[in-house]
């Protein structure tokens, strides 16, 4: 009974991304400007949220001053100065680059070398080898001669299973990429800069999974380490993406974008009752810069 329920909670979530995508692509002709200027607003958001998901210590604040050249009120390591700025670097240019070429793992080495350059020069660009194990909580990756192997297998599936919906492939290809943990370092950056690689390539917007998911995130492969399942990471993307629909559709749409707080006084609606259908996605609401926001 609750797998049946989730199949279908499950289908319902890709009927209603694909109706958005529809309304999206109606909505972003002939806007190529605007879609622009959406995508360089959001980089610095993409940037906070997945560095601050490997515990970098910049706020969201600090992160765009980074990007915009601008001094910092503190002391920040040349590391996390680096980590800020290659991927917003890798972020921006994977935004073109998923339309020009199809993955393979020599744009996962690409991606690689561009994201820890300057931070650890001797493993940029190059998966693990020889004796270099690597552990994630009580997670101990496959050894590094089964790198290629798995992620090869997992390119593979991706691709065979092109028939299935785009949460449900994300989601295992996510999951499996984690579990191979293929790099030194920067394993969780790549993989979920790798999911909007797809995304792009397939016709998709690109995902956002933030911060403040994190402990579900999580729990999506504590799933999948300990049965194998790829629910709640489907659940988590599924969330994203509509999230992402919704606010790129809210400009598109020449809608007037107000906090949900706003509206709430506006309407005269419960604020926490609003609060909590915005993160269930039931209603047209959008995370951006840390607000729940809704067009008007």
């Amino acid at each position: 009974m609750i797998i049946w329920h989730r199949m279908a909670k499950s289908l319902n979530v890709f009927r209603q991304i694909s109706a958005l995508r529809e309304r999206y692509y109606k909505a972003s002709t002939g806007k190529d400007a605007l879609l622009r200027l959406i995508a360089e607003a959001e980089v610095a958001e993409q940037v906070y949220n997945s560095n601050a998901i490997e515990n970098s210590t910049l706020s969201l604040e600090e992160t765009e001053k980074i990007l915009l050249q601008i001094d910092l009120d503190r002391y920040i390591s040349e590391r996390e100065l680096f980590e800020a700025k290659n991927l917003a670097w890798v972020v921006s240019y994977i935004g073109i680059r998923a339309k020009e070429q199809e993955l393979t793992l020599g744009v996962f080495l690409s991606l690689h070398k561009m994201l820890i350059s300057n931070i650890r020069d001797d493993i940029a660009g190059r998966f693990r080898q020889d004796n270099e194990y690597v552990r994630v909580g009580n997670h101990i990756a496959p050894a590094p001669q089964e790198v290629v192997p798995r992620l090869e297998t997992t390119l593979t599936e991706y691709h065979a299973h092109s028939h299935e919906n785009i949460i449900k492939r994300i989601a295992k290809l996510h999951l499996n990429f984690e579990y191979t943990h293929p790099f030194v370092d920067g394993n969780g950056r790549i993989g979920r800069v790798i999911n909007n690689y797809l995304l792009i390539r397939e016709g998709f917007v690109p995902v956002n999974i933030k911060f403040i998911d994190r402990k579900k995130y999580y729990e999506a492969f504590q799933e999948f380490d300990q049965k194998g399942k790829t629910t709640i990471m489907e659940e988590l993307i599924g969330k994203t993406l509509t999230n992402s629909y919704h606010k790129r559709l809210a400009y598109l749409e020449g809608k007037k974008i107000v906090t949900l707080s706003e509206y709430a006084k506006t309407h005269k609606l419960s604020h926490s009752n609003l609060i909590n259908k915005a993160g269930r996605q039931t209603i047209e609401a959008f995370l951006e810069k840390n607000v729940w926001k809704i067009g008007v």
